[in-house]
Parts: C-alpha cells; sequence; structure tokens
C-alpha cells in the first residue's frame, strides 16, 4: 500500500506542478501582452506630442507673419516649453 500512496503523492505533486506551471505562463502572457501594449501606446503619444510641436511653430510663424513680425521665433522661448517638463521614463 505504501507504493501506491507514494505513487498517488508523486502524481498529484507533479500535476499540481504542472497546473501552477500553467498559471504561470499564463500570468505571464497577460502582463507581457499589457506591456507591449503600453510601449506602443507611448511611442504614438510621443509621436503626437513631436507633431503636436511643429504644427504649434507653424501656426506661431503664420500668425506673427499675419500681425506683422517678420522675426524669427526665439529658440529659447521654445526651450521654456511646458512640455520639457514631462518626465522620461
Amino acid at each position: 500500500m505504501n507504493e501506491i500512496t507514494s505513487g498517488a503523492t508523486n502524481l498529484l505533486s507533479m500535476g499540481l506542478s504542472g497546473i501552477l506551471v500553467l498559471i504561470g505562463l499564463v500570468i505571464w502572457f497577460f502582463v507581457n501582452r499589457a506591456s507591449t501594449r503600453a510601449n506602443q501606446q507611448i511611442l504614438l503619444l510621443e509621436a503626437l506630442l513631436e507633431e503636436q510641436k511643429r504644427q504649434n511653430k507653424t501656426l506661431r510663424r503664420l500668425t506673427d507673419h499675419l500681425i506683422g513680425k517678420d522675426q524669427p521665433v526665439e529658440e529659447e522661448q521654445n526651450e521654456r516649453d511646458f512640455t520639457r517638463l514631462i518626465p522620461e521614463r
């Protein structure tokens, strides 16, 4: 009888280990998927930020031209832009 209970215990232990490995893989899949999506969203947001900066420069040049200022936009003014305060990851 000891051999039967020992075999059953080993089988139960292997089954439990297999279930834990499977659960770990499922958790890893969803964490990895969320991380990948977050990285894609960060890249898209950075691209949108750069596009917005270009549009702001163009709009500033256009409005300066329309009100009669023919001087170029100072780069120092752009360096103090609030978007520079966004921390990097």
